[in-house]
């Protein structure tokens, strides 16, 4: 499960955020999750859950996570599509000369903190 890993990671880059920011709580993080990043979401919650009781400063904090669809590139036909209902293969002109343009990442977009 790298859910906890990753969990752990975005802890101790809070708890360096907050320490070089001087900040006693953090509230609210916002994360975007890639659609097709492998992240299981109920399981990165309750690691969430598990981790934050370990970190003073993330304790009373609340976890969104927004999802980022998942988009890919054809370079046969230079088209968009949505990589999830499609797959590898462009719906377009059937090409298998595609790459993943969006929908892997795992951003921190946003922290409120005191």
């Amino acid at each position: 499960m790298h859910e906890m890993g990753i969990v752990l990671h975005l802890a101790k880059t809070l708890d360096e955020t907050a320490e070089e920011n001087q900040l006693t709580k953090i509230g609210k993080v916002v994360l975007q999750v890639g659609e097709v990043s492998g992240i299981m979401t109920d399981l990165f919650t309750d690691a969430w859950d598990y981790f934050k009781g370990r970190h003073p400063v993330l304790t009373d904090s609340e976890l969104v996570l927004e999802t980022i669809p998942a988009v890919t590139w054809c370079d046969s036909c230079k088209r968009e599509y949505e990589t999830v209902k499609y797959g590898k293969e462009c719906p377009y002109c059937h090409s298998g000369e595609t790459w993943l343009l969006r929908g892997n990442e795992c951003i921190i977009k946003e922290i409120e903190a005191e």
